[in-house]
């Protein structure tokens, strides 16, 4: 890399100020991801596990929106840290290997995720009386969606390779690059890198992202004519609710991982369009942005979410003095959002309505009476 062995021109003391001022930013940046993500997803998924009430088909989709995350804090944002950092790979040709593997492979498992949370929530609300899905559909769709991601993902586990071919050809009197690692993708031709790359772009952000914008886009038609009906106002204005906080977490996933698919697309298609010497920099950000999305869910199915905070602060509790506090929930009349799999595990309250204790409303769901299951 040329505009890292020639100088140019600044004084050398200057240099060493910005280089350790990005080194700097980037430890405390992808610290913060890190321990953000991790806690707040185990976390969420700790939750949802320990409480029977809250295994439906949501939560569980949810959890292993989490789970995905954890993976890509635990594997691929350290490495990608020490990459970064020392500008050549030493971490062996089994991570270089399994690093992208595993990054492309919990990518594919959250945008299904969402997929299928947008798929249920556009059958419960647009077809209340029809087929519901149950719990032990949703355990199937988690295991068939990450045994698709891990096909989908096996190209990195053959075309990722250790070479120190681009450090061969630096014209100094003496080379301090030469034993020098990198993990690099070396693929039979450009075409093989540009079909599997453009596939990526377009079955892994594309069209999932289109066809959640359209499950929403009907959801959210279907609950506008609902809302001069008083009898079903606080229902609509629940599902409102519900549906706010998972089109928010969907927006705010498209737009971490748009910068890092642009400039992948860039470098693919049109790299020369890549500034040579501020190349590392751009990266380092667009990544740095992608993998703020593993934040993104327990900030805004938890921290967002007075339930959860509330199960959160009981669990905290039971931890130091043993003790089961007594929980109040919000609870609402939601049969166009309520799934087969929750009522076994609901309870009658005073007032003859039921309700599931959940730590957080927004992705619980509650059945109405008889009375009103009717009612579409």
């Amino acid at each position: 890399r040329p505009c890292s062995v020639i100088g140019s021109g600044a004084h050398p003391h200057s240099k060493t100020w910005v280089l350790l001022g990005g080194a700097t930013f980037l430890i405390v940046a992808y610290s913060t991801v890190i321990a953000v993500g991790l806690l707040g997803n185990a976390g969420l998924v700790f939750i949802i596990a320990r409480q029977q009430e809250l295994r439906n088909v949501t939560n569980i989709l949810i959890a292993n929106l989490s789970c995905s995350d954890i993976l890509m804090c635990v594997v691929c944002l350290p490495v990608t840290v020490i990459y970064t950092l020392m500008d050549r790979w030493v971490l062996g040709e089994a991570l270089c290997k399994v690093t992208p593997f595993v990054q492309c492979m919990s990518v594919t498992v959250s945008i299904f995720s969402l997929v299928l949370i947008a798929l249920e929530r556009h059958q419960l609300i647009l077809h209340p009386t029809g087929w519901s899905p149950a719990a032990g559909h949703s355990y199937l769709a988690v295991g068939l969606t990450w045994l698709v991601a891990c096909f989908i993902s096996l190209p990195f586990l053959s075309f990722n390779i250790l070479t120190n071919d681009p450090f061969q050809n630096i014209s100094l009197p003496s080379n301090p690059f030469r034993d020098h690692l990198i993990c690099m993708e070396l693929w039979p031709s450009d075409k093989h890198r540009l079909a599997y790359t453009t596939s990526l772009l377009l079955f892994q952000y594309c069209l999932p992202l289109l066809l959640v914008l359209l499950c929403y886009l009907r959801i959210f038609l279907r609950l506008r004519r609902r809302r001069d009906i008083l009898e079903r106002s606080r229902r609509t204005q629940g599902a409102q609710r519900i549906n706010v906080m998972l089109v928010a977490i969907v927006v705010a996933f498209a737009l971490c991982w748009l910068p890092l698919n642009v400039f992948n697309t860039l470098f693919d298609w049109h790299h020369q369009a890549l500034p040579d010497c501020q190349h590392d920099t751009v990266f380092s950000a667009c990544h740095l942005m992608a993998m703020a999305s593993t934040c993104i869910n327990p900030v805004v199915y938890g921290f967002l979410n007075s339930n959860f905070q509330r199960e959160f602060k009981s669990t905290l509790q039971r931890c130091q003095c043993g003790n089961r506090t007594v929980e109040s929930y919000e609870s609402f009349p939601l049969s166009t959002v309520a799934s087969e799999g929750i009522t076994k595990a609901t309870s009658l309250n005073r007032m003859g309505s039921v309700c599931v204790l959940s730590a957080r409303p927004e992705i619980s769901t509650v059945t109405l009476s008889k009375s009103m299951t009717t009612d579409t």
